[in-house]
């Protein structure tokens, strides 16, 4: 039977909220080769354009994103309450809040810029 001394149980509503700006927020759970993060984004928030080596999956809770794939002007995808997106590693990508939206994100591996909290492009005042 296999171990399970190494589980463990989380409650969303536990975890901290990091603020990262006045429109952008998030709660973190890692393992060993990913990532769970609740990001909580206001109407109107922007996250600027990036790309990580991070495979992305983007779950949409409550909201709407609209994403821009590529660059700025590249391929427009919006995103809505039960969609999901799957993002590859190295993809250049955006995104714009279209309604205050909760969006679950799974990072493979963990995003250890985030873990390290040197993603300072997502964290302007």
């Amino acid at each position: 039977m296999p171990e399970t001394s190494q589980v463990t149980k989380y409650a969303w509503d536990d975890m901290p909220k990091e603020q990262l700006s006045d429109q952008l927020s998030r709660r973190l759970i890692t393992g060993d080769k990913m990532m769970l993060a609740h990001v909580y984004l206001k109407k109107g928030c922007i996250v600027p354009l990036h790309h990580h080596e991070n495979e992305q999956i983007t779950y949409i809770l409550e909201g709407a994103l609209r994403f821009h794939i590529g660059a700025e002007d590249g391929e427009e995808v919006i995103v809505r309450v039960g969609e999901v997106l799957h993002i590859p590693s190295n993809v250049p990508h955006m995104a714009e809040a279209l309604e205050d939206t909760l969006d679950v994100d799974i990072f493979s591996p963990p995003r250890q810029d985030w873990l390290d909290k040197s993603d300072d492009y997502l964290r302007k005042k």
